[in-house]
């Protein structure tokens, strides 16, 4: 039997040799959910995978309840490929298609995972992470772009987003720094 006699099982596998070329759109979704099932951080790249709030909230707590008491580091739901990691009161998750490569996706949570450990000082928990969700975001994007991996080295990441492990921009230390500063402005001003 030819594709021409046969024209459903022709459009069949055409179709699935299309879903399974190589694409640079690897991850759909990032989220951080708190112990609760809580969202705390996400980002959806595929506009047509659960294109509203309603339906990536529903998402997010199937993906917890199927998760959270379990020791995998890998699920499988709604035709997705999930990589997952826990710590202390957070979970952290990449998303990807069911014929994604999960070691792709778990060189992305790694390096979501050690690039926040770094920043935040290994004090990955629910509090540190709230109080500086600003540079949390801005790893995440130095990490994906759309869906597309630009960086898998939490050193580099950790470098392009200015913080430093031992120097955080909103560390006491910086902030004395400005004090110290801005008084010497003064000083100089006052003596000219």
């Amino acid at each position: 039997m030819t594709a021409q006699s046969c024209p459903r099982q022709h459009c069949a596998t055409t179709m699935d040799s299309a879903a399974l070329e190589p694409s640079l759109y690897t991850v759909k979704a990032v989220f951080i959910l708190d112990n609760d099932g809580n969202r705390l951080l996400s980002k959806y790249y595929d506009p047509e995978l659960y294109p509203s709030m309603k339906e990536q909230k529903n998402f997010e707590k199937n993906v917890f309840n199927k998760t959270h008491k379990a020791d995998n580091e890998i699920a499988f739901l709604e035709g997705m490929t999930i990589v997952y990691k826990s710590s202390i009161d957070l979970f952290f998750y990449v998303v990807g298609s069911a014929q994604e490569n999960e070691l792709m996706l778990m060189a992305v949570l790694n390096c979501l995972f050690e690039s926040l450990s770094q920043m935040l000082r290994k004090n990955v928990e629910k509090r540190t992470l709230l109080d500086n969700m600003d540079g949390v975001f801005l790893v995440v994007d130095e990490i994906i772009d759309g869906g597309v991996i630009l960086e898998s080295d939490p050193q580099q990441v950790i470098e392009k987003v200015n913080y430093r492990a031992d120097d955080s921009p909103l560390s006491e230390q910086s902030v004395a720094q400005v004090l110290q500063s801005a008084k010497e402005q003064i000083k100089w001003s006052i003596l000219k």
